[in-house]
């Protein structure tokens, strides 16, 4: 029997995304499908663990619960966290790991003969970054037909959050509540910038007996460049002491059984400048207008589309997207990669569904964040978090 990590979703919820998967599976021709995604793997089966610098997968066959397929050492983790029991993980040889003779994906295409599951139409991930050319190569040389492109398949899905999906997100946001008031506790002239990475860590991660939980490692790094820096939006940290007269965005995540509440705001060391007061104004009463449009029935451009005209009137120029869905991830991206909040984009808004209305500005030599994740509802929007949506000034 599968030992069964107690936080995992009820059996009812894998059978409905089970049942999900199966009947795009059918619309898409599919016969079986392949993910290596680890969220899609983690969503699918309740699978967690740190070992998707290896290959493996979950397969969704024709009938019966999935398989999981990973390292052999591996799937001792997933019989502590799928509910799937013995025969439905499969674990290959070390031998495999990283071998320039022989690949994990040729021991996926002998088990999938062995089950029968060979002749049919077979779906895999193309484009993520968890499933190499190599292993495409491998698998395909294994089986009979041509493999069938079903990137996004599962993730499309995943699109619209289940009650208890949006608790793991509310429970997320608790955590990132706590990670930015450290920040505002903490930050000053002078503080080295990996000590204070240490504080958001401790209070990203350390139980809270208020809340009754601790925090799990969330999908991205603190993000948080100062001054000229903060024009590019993925610097981290170094070592330097903050300087006064500086301002730095701080984009971090509070995550909860895998399932984040990205939230991004940003600091002042000392008397802002015009710029950033300016800067503040026009996220703010931008925000504002995305998150009037951001309701169910509208679709995804209309939130962009709003945020943008106010920035236009502001005379500032954002040439990228202006957030995406967010949910259940692993390393290295919180996002979903389906729709975004862009213009052109046509996807229909649902309750349920989850972005961060990511309304950064990164402009030639500054950056400016204040951002929220957001839940889509049958009336206004949720936001998740609750914390001061303001430019954070200290003297």
């Amino acid at each position: 029997m599968a030992i069964v990590d107690t936080f995992r979703f009820s059996d009812a919820e894998y059978e409905t995304r089970l049942a999900k998967v199966r009947q795009a599976m059918e619309a898409a021709g599919l016969d079986v499908l392949v993910t290596s995604d680890p969220s899609n793997m983690a969503w699918l089966t309740g699978y967690d663990g740190w070992s998707f610098y290896v290959h493996q997968a979950v397969v969704i066959g024709p009938f019966g619960d999935p398989v999981w397929f990973g390292r052999e050492q591996d799937a001792q983790g997933a019989l502590r966290t799928c509910y799937m029991t013995d025969p439905d993980i499969i674990g290959y040889p070390d031998y495999f790991v990283q071998s320039p003779d022989v690949h994990p994906m040729d021991y996926l295409a002998a088990k999938l003969t062995e089950r029968s599951w060979h002749n049919g139409r077979i779906g895999v991930e193309m484009d993520n970054y968890w499933f190499s050319a190599r292993g495409y190569q491998a698998l395909s040389a294994g089986l009979p037909n041509e493999l069938i492109d079903a990137t996004n398949l599962i993730n499309w899905l995943r699109a619209v959050k289940s009650p208890a999906e949006l608790d793991r997100m509310r429970k997320a946001a608790r955590i990132v509540e706590r990670m930015h008031a450290r920040i505002a506790e903490k930050v000053e002239p002078g503080i080295r910038k990996c000590d204070l990475v240490a504080d958001i860590y401790d209070a990203a991660l350390r139980y809270d007996p208020e809340l009754g939980y601790g925090g799990d490692y969330p999908a991205i790094v603190p993000l948080l460049p100062s001054g000229t820096d903060a024009a590019a939006p993925h610097l981290t940290w170094d070592d330097k002491p903050m300087k006064a007269g500086e301002g730095t965005f701080f984009e971090i995540a509070g995550c909860f059984r895998r399932y984040h509440c990205p939230l991004s705001r940003t600091v002042f060391l000392g008397k802002p400048t015009q710029q950033f007061l300016d800067a503040e104004q026009a996220v703010l009463e931008g925000m504002e207008a995305g998150l009037e449009a951001a309701r169910a029935g509208n679709v995804c451009e209309d939130i962009a589309i709003a945020f943008f005209d106010v920035l236009q009137r502001h005379e500032i120029i954002k040439n990228n997207r202006t957030g995406y869905p967010i949910g259940l991830s692993y390393p290295p991206d919180w996002g979903e990669r389906t729709c975004s909040l862009r213009p052109g984009d046509r996807t229909e808004l649902q309750p349920g569904m989850t972005f961060h209305f990511m309304t950064g500005l990164w402009m030639e030599d500054w950056g400016f964040e204040i951002t929220e994740s957001i839940a889509i509802t049958d009336g206004a929007p949720e936001c998740l978090a609750e914390v001061p949506r303001k430019l954070l000034v200290k003297q």
